[in-house]
C-alpha cells in the first residue's frame, strides 16, 4: 500500500479505535466529525432555546451534544444500541442528561413523537421513506435540515426541465419548499462514504395542499415512467389503461354509476386529454400546478389513480 494511503487509512482506523466502535455497513453509518460543519447545520436550522429537536441516527453524539446545548430537548432516534451506549456515556452526569430522550429502533417503523425541528445525517437506505414519513407526520413541524447523499439531494431540489427532475422532486415539493444549503465532502465523515453529501432544508407548506397523496403518487408514478413522453403517449400504454379501468369500475360500482356495454377506456382517456387541453404536456416540464390540473381533470371524470403500485 502506498505510504500516503497507508497513513490515511491508519488515521481513520485510529479514530474508530478511540471510540471503540466498528461501524455497521448495514445501517449506513458514517459519523460526521467536522465540528465546523456540525455548527453550520445548527445555525442553518435556526434552532431556538424552546425547540424540541428530533435527531434521526444520533450515532456517537457529535451533533447531539451540540444540539443539547442550544435547545430545550433532543429526541435521539437510533437503531444501533452500541451507539446509544456511547451517547449515554457522553451526557451522563451532565446538565444535558435530563434534556435527552433516546428512542431505540427503526425510525421508519416507529410512530414519531411531537417535534419542532428534525435534524439528521440520513443513512442512504432510508432517505426516501424518511422524507415522506416526515412530510406526512402531524402535527406539522417547522423545518427539517437533513444530510443526504449528493445525488439524492439533487433530485429533491430539482425543478421542471432539470435532468434530475423526478417523482421524488414533485412528490416532495407538493408538500414542502426544499432548498440546498451546502455540500459536504466525503472526508468529513468516519468512515468516509464513497460519495459526497449535501445538506437540504425542507420546510412544510402552510397550509398543506388539500390533495389525496395516494392519488397524486399514483398519477406521478404513471407519468414519470417515461417522463419525456407526452401525456397522450403515456396513457396509451396498455398496462396503464388496464389499471385505471379497474379503478374506474370500482368508482362506478361504489357510486352506483352504470357502465355502458360498449365502454372503451382508451377513448374516455383520449376525450379527457383533449377536453382539458393536457394531451401534449410532458412530466419532465410539468410543475406542481400542472400535475394538480391533470389530476383534477381525471378525477372530475371519475378516473382515479390510488391503486397504481403494480404499474
Amino acid at each position: 500500500m502506498p505510504k500516503v494511503l497507508r497513513e490515511k487509512s491508519t488515521t481513520q482506523h485510529r479514530e474508530v479505535f478511540r471510540q471503540g466502535i466498528v461501524f455497521n455497513k448495514k445501517f449506513g453509518q458514517h459519523i460526521l466529525k467536522n465540528p465546523l460543519i456540525i455548527q453550520s447545520i445548527i445555525d442553518k436550522a435556526a434552532v431556538k432555546s424552546t425547540d424540541v429537536v428530533l435527531e434521526v441516527g444520533s450515532g456517537t453524539g457529535n451533533l447531539t451534544v451540540k444540539l443539547l446545548k442550544n435547545v430545550r430537548k433532543v429526541i435521539a432516534h437510533e437503531i444501533d444500541t452500541r451507539m446509544v451506549d456511547e451517547l449515554q456515556k457522553r451526557v451522563m452526569g451532565t446538565p444535558m442528561q435530563t434534556k435527552l430522550q433516546i428512542l431505540i429502533g427503526d425510525v421508519i417503523k416507529s410512530k414519531l413523537p411531537f417535534f419542532d425541528l428534525c435534524i439528521a445525517n440520513v443513512p442512504y437506505q432510508i432517505s426516501s421513506p424518511l422524507v415522506f414519513k416526515l412530510l406526512l407526520h402531524r402535527p406539522i413541524f417547522r423545518c427539517a435540515v437533513l444530510m443526504f447523499q449528493k445525488e439524492f439531494a439533487e433530485r429533491l431540489v430539482a425543478q421542471p426541465g432539470d435532468e434530475d427532475y423526478s417523482r421524488l422532486s414533485v412528490n416532495t415539493q407538493l408538500y414542502a419548499r426544499v432548498h440546498m444549503l451546502m455540500k459536504v465532502g466525503r472526508n468529513n465523515f468516519v468512515p468516509p462514504p464513497k460519495v459526497d453529501s449535501c445538506v437540504v432544508r425542507i420546510e412544510p407548506k402552510q397550509p398543506q395542499p388539500d390533495i389525496n397523496y395516494q392519488e397524486w403518487d399514483g398519477l406521478t408514478r404513471i407519468l414519470f415512467h417515461r417522463k419525456n413522453k407526452t401525456l397522450s403517449a403515456a396513457f396509451k400504454k396498455r398496462s396503464v389503461l388496464i389499471i385505471i379501468e379497474k379503478n374506474y369500475v370500482v368508482h362506478c360500482n361504489y357510486h352506483k354509476i352504470p357502465i355502458p356495454d360498449n365502454f372503451n377506456m382508451k377513448k374516455m382517456v383520449d376525450d379527457i386529454l383533449i377536453k382539458y387541453e393536457i394531451s401534449e404536456m410532458r412530466a419532465r416540464t410539468m410543475d406542481i400546478d400542472d400535475f394538480t390540473r391533470v389530476l383534477t381533470a381525471f378525477n372530475k371524470e371519475g378516473i382515479h389513480f390510488s391503486n397504481t403500485s403494480e404499474f
